[in-house]
Parts: C-alpha cells; sequence; structure tokens
C-alpha cells in the first residue's frame, strides 16, 4: 500500500511540474543571444511598434512557411538601424521600404536593418520583412515551443502555434522582446482549401481560391508577442453571445469536426469563467476583438482571444486535480487557467519575462477565485493550499533581467498562494477584489514591471509590502513561525526571513483567533491555553520549540 501511495503522489506531482514547466529550465550562463533576445537595445529602443499586417502562406506538406511582415512604426529618435528577430533555420530573404532593398546585417537570431531613408521624429515608418523556411517543430508543446505539424483523427492536417519564452521570432519576423506590444494586427493566412485556420480577433475576409483558402483576422487591441497564433484543422464553429460588463460579447469555439456535440457541453464552463473573472478582475478586456476557443494538439496556451484548448474535454488537468483535494474536478484546468490570463498576460504584460510571475501567480490564483464564486470562500482555500504540494522552493520566482530568463516555475503556486496570504492580512475581501479590479483598470493594455505591480498593491492596500514581495519573490525560504510555551507565556519570533520581514500572522489558541505580530526578534503575550496552530490560509511554516 506504501508503495501504491508513493506512485500515485508522484504521479500527480509530475502533472504539477509538467503544467508549471513551461520554459521553466534554470540557466546559469547567459549567451550573446540571451543578451541580444532580452535587451531592449539601442536597435530597438528608438522606435516603437504601431502596426502589423502578418501575410504568409502555411504548407502543412511540407511543413513550410513563407510570406512577410509588414511593420508600421513611429520614430522616436533618431538612428537608421533597426533589430528585427527572426529565429534559425528561418530566414530573411529581403527587406524593403520606400521601394528600395535594404542590407541586413546578420547576429545569429537577430537581424540588423539599415535603413536608406530619413527617419525623422515623430514620422510613421513600414519596412516589409520578406522570410520563408521550416520552422522549428515542437516536440512537446506548448513546453518546448515552435510549430505543431499534427493531424487529427480522420488523417487532415492540425496545425498550432506556441511560442512563450522562446519567441514568437521562431515562426515570423517581428520586435521580439515584449515591453513593445503593436497597436493593432491583420494576420493573413493562406493554407489548404479543405482546412480552416483561426487566428487572433475578428475574421474580416475570406477568399476562396483554386487550392487554397486564405483567411485575414484583424486585431484591433494592443497586443503581445507570443499571443499572436496561427491554428489550422478541419474545423466547426458554434458560438453565443454573453452579456457582460460591458454588454454583449461573442463567445466562438472553433474544435474538430468529430468533437461537436462534446464541446457544445464541455464548454459550459466558458461563459461560467467570464462570469466569475469579470467579477473579480474586471471586464474582459477585449471586448472588441471577442473571445474564442481554439481546439489544438496540445495542452493549451493563452493566446490573445484566441485562447487554445487541448485538455481532451475533461475535468481538471488532463482529469486529474492538482490541488488533491476533489475541487480541481470541478472545472476544466484549462479552460479557466488559460482564459485567465487574458486579464493577467494579455491585458497586463510583463516588460521582462523575468517577471512572469505577473502572468502566472495571477492566473493560477484565478483557478481558486473560480471556485470561491461558483462555490465558496472555503472551497477556494481549500484548492489553493492543496496546490502547495506542488511548490519546490528551489530558486527564487523572478529570474534574471536583460536576458530572457524566467524564474522558478513556483512562480505558479507560490505566487497564488503569496496573494492568498495578501488577502488574509486585508481581512476585506471587497477591498481585495477592487485591487485586482483596479490593477486590470490602472494598467490596462500596458506592459509593466514586477515593481509598478508590487508599488499599487501596496499603495492601494495601505500596507508597506517591501519585505513581504521579497520575501515570496526574491528568496526561497519559507517564513518559519517559531515558538515556545512556558508558563503561560506564548514566546515567538520570525524566522528563515528577509530584513525587515515582519507580516503579522492568525493564530488559533483554543477555540478563539488572534493576530500575532512576530518580527526577528523574540515577542511575548500571556496565553490561558497551550493549543496552539497557525491560520492555515497563511503561507508560512511553524516550529514549536522546548
Amino acid at each position: 500500500m506504501k508503495f501504491l501511495k508513493f506512485t500515485f503522489v508522484f504521479i500527480v506531482f509530475t502533472g504539477i511540474t509538467f503544467c508549471n514547466a513551461q520554459l521553466l529550465t534554470e540557466k546559469n550562463k547567459f549567451t550573446h543571444q540571451d543578451t541580444l533576445r532580452g535587451t531592449i537595445t539601442p536597435e530597438r529602443a528608438w522606435w516603437d511598434l504601431t502596426y502589423y499586417h502578418l501575410d504568409i502562406n502555411v504548407d502543412p506538406d511540407k511543413k513550410y512557411i513563407s510570406g512577410k511582415n509588414t511593420i508600421n512604426y513611429r520614430v522616436l529618435e533618431n538612428n537608421n538601424e533597426l533589430q528585427i528577430d527572426l529565429q534559425a533555420p528561418m530566414t530573411i530573404t529581403k527587406v524593403m521600404q520606400d521601394g528600395e532593398e535594404l542590407n541586413v546585417r546578420h547576429d545569429g537570431n537577430a537581424h540588423f536593418v539599415t535603413l536608406k531613408s530619413n527617419q525623422t521624429i515623430g514620422a510613421i515608418k513600414s519596412v516589409d520583412v520578406y522570410y520563408q523556411g521550416h520552422p522549428k517543430e515542437a516536440e512537446r508543446a506548448p513546453w518546448d515551443g515552435g510549430l505543431s505539424w499534427k493531424k487529427d483523427a480522420n488523417g487532415n492536417h492540425f496545425v498550432a502555434t506556441s511560442c512563450q519564452g522562446l519567441g514568437a521570432s521562431v515562426w515570423w519576423p517581428n520586435k521580439d522582446h515584449m515591453y513593445d506590444e503593436v497597436d493593432s494586427m491583420l494576420i493573413s493566412v493562406t493554407n489548404p482549401k479543405n482546412l480552416t485556420n483561426v487566428s487572433n480577433g475578428r475574421i474580416r475576409k475570406l477568399e476562396v481560391n483554386d487550392n487554397t483558402v486564405t483567411s485575414h483576422w484583424f486585431v484591433s487591441n494592443p497586443i503581445n508577442n507570443y499571443g499572436v497564433n496561427i491554428n489550422i484543422g478541419d474545423y466547426v464553429n458554434f458560438s453565443e453571445v454573453y452579456q457582460g460588463e460591458k454588454g454583449p460579447l461573442d463567445l466562438d469555439y472553433y474544435v474538430l469536426r468529430d468533437n461537436l456535440e462534446t464541446a457544445k457541453e464541455h464548454f459550459k464552463d466558458a461563459p461560467k469563467m467570464m462570469k466569475a473573472f469579470e467579477h473579480w478582475f474586471g471586464p474582459y478586456p477585449f471586448y472588441e476583438d471577442s473571445f474564442k476557443l481554439v481546439e489544438v494538439p496540445y495542452l493549451g496556451m493563452e493566446h490573445q482571444s484566441s485562447v487554445t484548448y487541448g485538455n481532451q474535454y475533461k475535468k481538471g488537468y488532463l482529469g486529474r486535480d492538482l490541488s488533491g483535494t476533489g475541487l480541481g474536478l470541478k472545472f476544466d484546468f484549462i479552460i479557466i487557467h488559460e482564459a485567465g490570463h487574458e486579464w493577467f498576460a494579455n491585458n497586463i504584460t510583463y516588460k521582462d519575462i523575468a517577471d512572469m510571475w505577473v502572468h502566472e501567480g495571477f492566473t493560477a490564483y484565478s483557478e481558486n477565485l473560480f471556485l470561491d464564486y461558483h462555490y465558496n470562500t472555503e472551497a477556494s482555500a481549500d484548492y489553493v493550499i492543496g496546490t502547495r504540494r506542488a511548490i519546490r522552493n528551489d530558486r527564487p520566482i523572478i529570474g534574471d533581467y536583460n536576458v530572457n530568463h524566467e524564474g522558478s516555475g513556483d512562480m505558479y503556486y507560490k505566487g497564488a498562494n503569496m496573494l492568498h496570504t495578501l488577502r488574509q492580512l486585508l481581512e476585506d475581501d471587497e477591498k481585495w477584489r477592487q485591487i485586482l479590479r483596479g490593477l486590470n483598470k490602472t494598467f490596462y493594455h500596458k506592459t509593466v514591471t514586477t515593481q509598478e505591480i508590487e508599488g499599487y498593491i501596496s499603495q492601494q492596500t495601505g500596507i508597506n509590502l517591501e519585505a513581504f514581495f521579497n520575501q515570496y519573490l526574491r528568496d526561497i525560504r519559507i517564513p518559519t513561525l517559531e515558538y515556545s510555551i512556558t508558563d503561560g507565556q506564548l514566546k515567538y519570533r520570525w524566522t528563515e526571513i528577509v530584513e525587515d520581514f515582519d507580516m503579522p500572522i492568525q493564530i488559533n489558541i483554543g477555540d478563539k483567533s488572534e493576530w500575532l505580530f512576530p518580527k526577528a526578534e523574540w515577542q511575548t503575550m500571556s496565553i490561558t491555553e497551550d493549543d496552539i496552530t497557525v491560520d492555515r490560509d497563511f503561507y508560512v511554516n511553524s516550529k514549536k520549540i522546548n
């Protein structure tokens, strides 16, 4: 029996690790290419993205993409060299501006274009970047990134992109740094006639040719690079209209033909998700572009207004409950988690991937807020506390800046439990809800740093949370409440803490709840009972000493 129990725990924990493994590998040495990818270089800083028109042909038989990206930009400073990113084995064939072909200097995956025309400050200019090649194939999407070239059960091509961390430049040329989101975008995709492409935003036009079909999808809101996607398959569509905070919202679903009836029942989690998250986070951020769930041949991803889905029409995470409480089987993990990213990732977007916790911590936390809305606060607490078994405390949640390096996978459930702990400090759930909604309003369609998010929460709570965030985001130790009881005197202090950490905490003395205000130095208080437990809602350890 012991062996069977260990096996079950190992399988579940492995599932959690896979769920959180999207890029999340340790890296100790950084290269010149890491710096070019992760830094706002001088060749990036002088121009501001305004518009993309990605116009490509996708040949699934050859696993080949060709076409061009027209890049419109506003000139901010005087410069004549512009950095465009495209990863091998894809190649740039030529770059044009004002009818002239331009010289391109190649430095690995970064390509530096020398401009000939005058780049007047304030002017809107454009370049056409032509490219082609066999993009990196994803072996285990979405974690390794690239193109998934698969077939459905009927032998039809089933193609999709996933590229967070690795970068959108793995399949199309762009300014591949998160700090600068394009204001709007047109995505034109030509593919075999018997297949349908679904991308971000709304379908603007469909052109049917002899052997191919071209779809034109327009995104009217700012969008980050990895949020752009193509999904090509034998899709059928159904839809509904959700009456949301900003009015009617189109919910569209694209699924493989054989899964239509199953999806109509299973995707009822989508409007339930929208109701819960509009309550907690504010209006869905992309009403103009609609909300879509699109079936793909991998687990799923948070592509803006085109959330991809591959959870096999099961509740939980591929049929498993990541919390171990049973509550994770109350909803489809991928629908809830990936759609939660519409608020935290697509609306509020990190400038540097080192701050990826802003995406993943809040979105992992959204899972238990979904339960809070549709069930109760106790259920939501059970769930998020249950996910603590996935926390490894192996390295800090925040990664290294300017080298495209993310922090520990603990950004998911350590991040969620940090936020759950913070909710307890407020003792005011409505105020906490308004802070979450205020984040999405204040940073609406913006790229942010962790300092901006931390500063906003500190300001709105009225609590100096600098040491709190340093403890959970930048340190791997769990705060430990060390205490002893002698002759009716409780002696207590914090250990395993960063400088100035003095978080108050609730304890239970018998059947009564009391607040303690520990510091690094010993404190004392008189108590009438020896039965003491720390409130489970705080992500801390406790240690009784003699």
